[in-house]
């Protein structure tokens, strides 16, 4: 808590003995979308409650490395799937040194990021390593890598999950789901879409569980497995001719040669599919933010740990799977880890239960790895929308503070992806790696960039770690978009470059509405006419043209016209009685034909002729009745066509006013039944007029009489119990803050609200005061005064309070 500058506590003196009152509170109703959403959603949260947690580095590691670590659940998996349908049993030896390349591109790229982490402390990855290095531009180019990334992640980890829970099944209870299997999937992704929206955070030892149970359980059966094989003990899979859930894969049997060009292929797609075990390397560097002091070490220490778990799994399974000649089934259930799990820990009620655990372990951390896509995606597409690059309701944050348009997108598009691919985990795998490996590729050569222009320690070996890295990601790639482009590859080789040029393209146009917006245009030249036109078109006679009558001469203008554009002269002439009966209606009804039908053509000539003949500031108002989702369909939108093509005129402004139908609708139903209504019929003269509440003023509690004042005024209370004359200590939110003249000089007021009312406070001779902003939670205690009728306090003493869920106000 921190202390401010206090100035004397001061009442302004009333000239009068009656007591003021409270700032005024005002009910609006909740539109129905509203309250759906809290139903749903839940309480809304506010902006303080915003904040960066910052993580101990083993949460840290927990809560960032389960997209890492759980790709050792089906990288071995995937390349048996591309190896044993070309070399038959001769696969299983050959997933050793495929293997074997895997890990040593992992070790390179572990020293990669680890020097990203260790230069870049801020989230962002990739990302913001090419924008810093390489250019805004060339940096889309990471930005659609990851984002691709981040929806098949979501896919492919939610598919694999499904897949263990399967497999379980599967051999415990002999249990085929398989057929359900999409459609849980797709249950899976709704509902981490819809915890997302209600705030799930990434942060917190919950999540980190299931990454350390896996790696305990995972880990624990590699070991003993390793140890059944030293002693011999370690059995076969003994499914080469399992048909059982649509089969193993059909092996192959041309054996003879490895240099013909289906065996080469064949290498080439196995490498590519175990590529997937490296997926998520980057998550540390996206989400290095977290880490605490010292950032940078933490962040390097927790990407060497991440590293040797996923290597550790990732060789002791493929070992394992070798070995046991464990193949993989057609359906993808049970799965080789499933199967390895099985033979290693038995058939009996033990090898039952440590089976058991081990796919939940293997589904939670699946399931969690697809949950942080759902953080990082639109957290990504925050950053380059704030670029400029993406559409800017990316950047909002929504009902619960996350970035809720983000998420939903990403849900869409990733059902969209699973439900076209069948939820089959091979196709899905043969999408991945382009996007993560060019991932790596950006973040490699930004990296080289950076440390080639920079004289400094080590600078040798680290141009050759990173440009090693990007040279072997480039490659990855190339081949992995060669291999696979059959299978599935080429739609992203098609919708990168198509990503990218669209990314470029709509900078380009937020770019040049910037530099239109900042110009100043033709008509700023002209003089300001301080008279003013109002024109309200009208096409019926309702409640939306008469609120838009009285708005028109709210405004006080030189002359209210009424204007119907005619096109059928029947509407017309109806329109015309309708008007001339009507008692709210009071402003003569002017037609004008037209003809052609050009409703645009017509209001842009009346507009200029009518600024040219007045010599005045012509405002044009336009009643527009806003419908329900359905309605909307029966119902043109000509108000926004005509205000467009008017407000491009000199001395010509346009103003919709709209109307709520649905509301007007409710209240119909509402005096049909007998049930009173809103009060909007009530506005409009019908029913009587609608009582409304006076502004409270000095004269007009002449009668009220002064309370007696508190026992202890340095104690809190509401600010609907403070009195007049009275000594008060109150606490509250500042909800505005507002700079104007007392007596000719500067005063700073602001108003401080909590849950009982308001009260204003007035700071004399101050512009503005450190600290007390919107938003800010203060304690304050003074003499209650007033100012202009209502309760006040003047030079009150004030202390600073720390925003909820956030740091003191000194810290901010």
């Amino acid at each position: 808590m921190t202390t401010s500058t206090t100035g004397p506590a001061q009442a302004a003196p009333p000239t009068t003995a009656t007591p003021p009152a409270l700032s005024a509170t005002v009910t609006v109703p909740e539109s129905l979308g509203y309250r759906v959403k809290r139903k749903l959603l839940g309480k809304p949260l506010v902006t303080d409650q915003l904040h960066a947690e910052k993580l101990s580095r083993p949460i840290a590691l927990g809560v960032l490395a389960p997209d890492c670590v759980s790709s050792s659940a089906y990288g071995t998996e995937q390349m048996l799937t591309q190896l044993l349908p070309v070399f038959g049993i001769a696969g299983f030896a050959l997933v050793m040194p495929i293997t074997g390349v895997i890990l040593f591109l992992l070790v390179v790229l572990t020293l990669c990021y680890r020097d990203v982490v260790s230069v870049y402390t801020r989230a962002g990855g990739s990302y913001v390593v090419a924008r810093e290095n390489l250019g805004v531009n060339v940096a889309q180019v990471a930005a659609v890598a990851l984002l691709i990334d981040y929806i098949v992640t979501v896919a492919v980890q939610i598919t694999a999950g499904t897949i263990a829970v399967s497999s379980w099944l599967q051999l415990t209870f002999n249990i085929d789901i398989t057929g359900w299997s999409l459609w849980i999937s797709v249950f899976m992704i709704c509902l981490l879409c819809y915890g997302n929206l209600r705030g799930i955070r990434e942060a917190g030892r919950s999540f980190a569980i299931p990454m350390y149970f896996y790696v305990l359980m995972i880990g624990l059966t590699v070991a003993v497995g390793l140890g059944k094989l030293l002693v011999g003990d370690l059995p076969k899979a003994n499914n080469l001719h399992d048909t059982s859930n649509g089969g193993v894969l059909s092996l192959g049997h041309d054996t003879q040669t490895l240099v013909a060009f289906a065996a080469i292929l064949g290498l080439l797609k196995a490498f590519a599919n175990g590529g997937s075990s490296l997926t998520g390397l980057e998550a540390i560097s996206n989400g290095v933010s977290v880490f605490r002091k010292p950032t940078g070490i933490n962040a390097r220490k927790a990407m060497l740990y991440m590293s040797v778990m996923l290597g550790t799994l990732v060789l002791g399974i493929s070992i394992l799977a070798w070995q046991a000649q464990t193949t993989p089934y057609a359906s993808g259930s049970p799965s080789v880890l499933a199967q390895i799990s099985s033979l290693t820990w038995g058939h009996n009620w033990f090898g039952t239960a440590m089976l058991t655990i081990v796919q939940l372990a293997t589904a939670l951390i699946l399931y969690t790895g697809g949950n942080t896509s759902f953080n990082g995606f639109p957290f990504l597409a925050s950053f380059v929308a704030e670029d400029s690059f993406l559409p800017r309701q990316l950047m909002h944050r929504g009902h619960r503070l996350a970035f809720s348009n983000g998420i939903i997108i990403l849900a869409i598009v990733s059902l969209a992806l699973l439900i076209g691919l069948q939820g089959n985990l091979t196709r899905l795998v043969s999408l991945y790696a382009i996007g993560v490996f060019t991932g790596f590729t950006m973040a490699a050569a930004g990296l080289f960039k950076y440390h080639r222009v920079r004289n400094e320690k080590g600078r040798t070996i680290k141009l050759l770690i990173n440009g090693s890295a990007a040279v072997l990601s480039a490659a990855v790639v190339l081949i992995f978009a060669t291999v696979k482009f059959t299978e599935g590859a080429w739609m992203v080789v098609v919708v990168f470059p198509i990503g990218v040029f669209a990314l470029i393209k709509l900078n380009e146009r937020y770019r040049r509405e910037r530099a239109a917006l900042a110009q100043a245009p033709a008509s700023a030249s002209l003089p300001t006419l301080t008279r003013n036109t109002v024109l309200v078109l009208v096409d019926a006679v309702d409640l939306a043209v008469i609120k838009a009558l009285r708005y028109a001469r709210s405004l006080r203008p030189i002359e209210v016209r009424a204007v119907h554009f005619m096109i059928d002269s029947k509407h017309a002439e109806h329109l015309r009685k309708g008007w001339d009966s009507s008692v709210a209606a009071d402003v003569p009804l002017e037609i004008i034909e037209v003809p052609d039908r050009r409703l645009r053509r017509a209001s842009v000539e009346l507009a200029a002729r009518t600024a040219e003949e007045s010599d005045s500031e012509v405002t044009i108002l336009l009643p527009r009745r806003s419908f329900s989702l359905t309605s909307r369909l029966l119902h043109d939108r000509t108000a926004d066509s005509i205000a467009g093509a008017v407000s491009k005129l000199p001395h010509v402004a346009a103003m919709i006013v709209p109307f709520d139908v649905v509301e007007a609708i409710e209240e119909l139903e509402a005096a049909e039944q007998g049930r009173p209504g809103s009060g909007r019929d009530r506005e409009h003269g019908i029913g009587g007029p609608k009582p409304r509440p006076m502004r409270a003023t000095k004269k007009l509690l002449l009668d009220a009489e002064c309370p007696p004042q508190a026992a202890d005024p340095s104690t809190p209370i509401p600010i609907n119990s403070v009195r007049w004359r009275n000594r008060a200590t109150l606490e509250g939110r500042v909800r505005s803050v507002y700079v104007g003249p007392v007596s000719g000089s500067p005063a700073l007021e602001a108003e401080l609200y909590d849950e009982t009312g308001g009260i204003t406070l007035v700071f004399l001779g101050r512009r503005s005061i450190p600290g007390i902003e919107p938003g800010a939670r203060m304690r304050v205690e003074g003499m209650v005064g007033e100012t202009e009728g209502f309760l006040a306090m003047a030079n009150p003493s004030y202390v600073l309070l720390p925003r909820d869920g956030g740091d003191d106000a000194e810290d901010e």
